[in-house]
């Protein structure tokens, strides 16, 4: 699926697999760090980031998600996975590339994806960072949820679109 976007050429589209783990966790903590800083504290960041840590959860990411990964220049921009056809579990794009439209670019593709597994709708729990771009999608709020993680809270939110 070598797909060049047409917002920056240089970025291709593929599908990821276990080989791209190391890179995905690396890009998943520096997100939240440098892009999701304005919207949860210190505290909550450092929570968030060690989900990385779960080496069990990430390799149920890789041997059981549809993964699309998006590269520049042999680098990770970003990545996206799917769970059971209509969750979207992870969406989240290096802080060098944000707003060039590599977010859309994979969600339409993880989309087009449960919507051939004749999916009805999607679900995801999204950040407070992420909440602007998911309404873009036409997702709605579902409800707010505070998540407790490693004993510190986070707000996040269970949103849903009708496909």
């Amino acid at each position: 699926m070598n797909n060049n976007t047409s917002d920056n050429p240089k970025i291709i589209l593929r599908e990821g697999n276990q080989y791209d783990l190391p890179e995905m966790l690396q890009l998943f903590k520096d997100t939240i760090t440098t892009v999701c800083n304005k919207d949860y504290n210190t505290d909550q960041l450092e929570a968030w980031k060690s989900g990385a840590d779960n080496q069990e959860r990430w390799e149920k990411v890789i041997s059981k998600q549809y993964i699309l990964i998006a590269e520049s220049e042999n680098k990770m921009a970003g990545f996206c996975t799917l769970d059971q056809g209509n969750y979207i579990d992870l969406l989240f794009i290096h802080k060098d590339y944000q707003h060039q439209g590599i977010a859309s670019k994979l969600y339409r593709l993880i989309e087009k994806e449960a919507l051939q597994q004749n999916q009805k709708f999607l679900t995801a729990d999204v950040s407070k960072t992420a909440k602007p771009f998911f309404e873009r999608m036409n997702f709605k709020i579902i409800q707010e949820q505070i998540v407790s993680v490693k004993g510190v809270d986070l707000v996040n939110y269970k949103m849903e679109k009708s496909l």
